[in-house]
Order: C-alpha cells, then sequence, then structure tokens
C-alpha cells in the first residue's frame, strides 16, 4: 500500500509534527510517491510581516490535483491590472481602494472592484479589518512563486 519504508513513513511524520510545533504551514496534501519526482517552493520572506513556507509534493500528486482552484488563481493573476495590484501590495503592504485605483492605473472604482472580487475569491488577496486589502499571508510566498515562475517561462530570468 506504501511506497515508503516504515522508517522513512516516521521521518516524515515527525518532520510534519516538528513543522506544525514551530508554527509553520503544513506543507500540502500527502500524497503517494509514484516515481515521478518531487517539486518543490519555499520562502523566507519579510515582507509586512514574517512568512516562512514549504511545499514538496510529488509530481504525480500536483498533476492530479483538481484544476478548477488552480486556475482560478492563475486566471486572477492573469490581467495586467491584477498583477500590478498584486505586486503592489506585496511591495508595499496593505492599501486602501484609492491606493490600490491608483497602483493599478484604473480609471474608475467599478474597475478596481472587479478585479479586487477576482483576486479575493481566487485567496491572493484579502481585505483587512480596516477596509483596506492585503495580500493573504500564506499566498505571499506562493504569489512570489507564480510572478517569478512566470517571468521565468517568459525568458525574463536568464
Amino acid at each position: 500500500m506504501h511506497d515508503q519504508s516504515l522508517p522513512e513513513r516516521l521521518a516524515e511524520l515527525e518532520r510534519r509534527i516538528e513543522a506544525l510545533e514551530h508554527g509553520e504551514p503544513p506543507t500540502g496534501p500527502p500524497a503517494v510517491a509514484d516515481g515521478s519526482g518531487t517539486v518543490r517552493y519555499s520562502g523566507d520572506v519579510h515582507l509586512h510581516g514574517d512568512v516562512v513556507w514549504e511545499i514538496a509534493l510529488d509530481a504525480g500528486a500536483v498533476l492530479s490535483l483538481d484544476d478548477g482552484p488552480r486556475v482560478a488563481v492563475l486566471a486572477a493573476l492573469g490581467h495586467p491590472a491584477r498583477a500590478r495590484i498584486v505586486r503592489s501590495l506585496l511591495t508595499d503592504g496593505a492599501h486602501s481602494t484609492a491606493a490600490l485605483q491608483a497602483a493599478a492605473d484604473l480609471a474608475s472604482t467599478g474597475q478596481l472592484y472587479h478585479h479586487l472580487r477576482s483576486l479575493t475569491h481566487s485567496g491572493l488577496v484579502e481585505q483587512d479589518g480596516r477596509g483596506s486589502y492585503r495580500i493573504a499571508p500564506r499566498a505571499v510566498v506562493p504569489a512570489l512563486v507564480l510572478l517569478s515562475a512566470a517571468a521565468d517561462v517568459a525568458g525574463q530570468l536568464r
């Protein structure tokens, strides 16, 4: 049933427990290795708070996940105004709607709310208690990774 030996499974459980005890986020759903390799990303980011994040998944498990939620995230980032909003929130921290409208170079608040709706529904952006918007803390490293990966595919990092 398991491809890992008992000592390997025990070591993995101990690693996960230690990570949880130190307040680190879980590393995603456990996946049965299919031998296709491992996909990893991590970050130790100090933008408007400290965020440490690490994900390691079997490549086969990544490919077997439902496309709906991940396509919603990619679509949310797939518009230049939304990318500007996310970059601005990552760079400068939480913003009011007026500041976001200016940062995204949008002509109306209606346009801004249209883009914010997509970003909030995808889980990238959230409204804080003061009425301003910020990158959801759990999305800081993943958003940076998505922006970095897109820049890499586009040839900007070489």
